[in-house]
């Protein structure tokens, strides 16, 4: 029997490749070290290291680092970061993997940090960047999104290809990637977390999203109620304001309704000609009297 051709990934060398360049060490600093860490290849200067221009998360937490900031100060950094050569500036290296880990050694006073060196092209340092943060859960809708959509738009692979090198569903992929399509400010509570992606899905593409999106986290509705008054008719979209009515046309309602000894309204059509004269009576008797005085009785 014929053997099976092997399937090949779509992105970079392989999700399985990458993942082993990055070890077993993707656990969060906050877990407990491995009893035999690796040995970094060797130890950088903080100064010589840059961020990477296409870290898919763009907000570092800052009570989060101060609390690592804290932790490196007494244990020193453990997990090693992953680096590359910087193709911009020959003398520096660019941050693969680890970014938090620089951010928080700088705020500890660190000089120095373990690194291990790694000669990545450009699709796989996104998509190891990629990698690190959804193995962290690190990454914001938003931002997973605008990941997702850079892969794709950059190095020209597909959702399904990109899907399945992240061990993710293809509808996750285009479900995140929808989000995109929300109003900047919409997309800002969703990656600030004031709402989540479940409230915010129905209302993409919807004329109303910001107003409904702060409707919902003003009141904290849930993600059904978001679905529901996403749907709601037009009746449900705030009222224009009425014009508001000249002085003649006030003292002649309130002529009439001293003369009928009832309530007297008069709206004036749009057109400018013609409108509606409106005449409220508060029992038969009322009925009756006006009645007769229209009828000349």
């Amino acid at each position: 029997m014929a053997e099976k051709p092997l399937l090949k990934r779509g992105l970079g060398r392989g999700l399985s490749a990458l993942m082993a360049d990055l070890g077993t060490d993707l656990a969060k600093e906050a877990a407990p070290p491995p009893p035999a860490p690796r040995s970094p290849d060797r130890l950088m200067p903080i100064e010589a290291l840059r961020p990477n221009p296409d870290q898919p998360r763009r907000t570092f937490e800052p009570g989060a680092l101060e609390e690592l900031a804290a932790s490196l100060k007494t244990k020193g950094v453990i997990q090693p970061l992953i680096v590359r050569p910087d193709p911009k500036e020959p003398s520096a290296w660019q941050i693969v993997a680890g970014e938090r880990r620089w951010r928080a050694a700088q705020k500890a006073g660190l000089s120095e940090v373990p690194v291990i060196v790694r000669d990545y092209d450009d699709a796989e340092l996104l998509e190891i960047a990629i990698i690190e943060n959804i193995q962290r859960d690190d990454l914001n809708p938003i931002d997973e999104g605008a990941a997702y959509r850079s892969l794709i738009d950059r190095f020209g692979h597909s959702q399904e290809q990109v899907a399945t090198a992240l061990g993710k569903s293809r509808s996750h992929v285009a479900n995140q990637m929808r989000l995109l399509g929300l109003p900047k400010e919409v997309q800002q509570m969703v990656a600030d977390r004031t709402i989540t992606a479940g409230h915010a899905r129905p209302l993409i593409g919807h004329p109303r999203a910001l107003d409904l999106a702060r409707r919902i986290a003003e009141k904290g509705l849930s993600a059904r109620d978001a679905e529901r008054i996403a749907k709601t008719p037009a009746a449900d979209k705030p009222r224009p304001a009425k014009a508001e009515k000249d002085a003649d046309t006030r003292a002649i309602e309130g002529d009439l309704s001293a003369t009928l000894k009832m309530s007297v309204r008069i709206d004036h059509g749009t057109a400018g000609e013609g409108g509606r004269l409106t005449i409220t009576y508060k029992n038969l008797e009322q009925l009756d009297d006006l009645l007769r005085r229209l009828s000349g009785g």
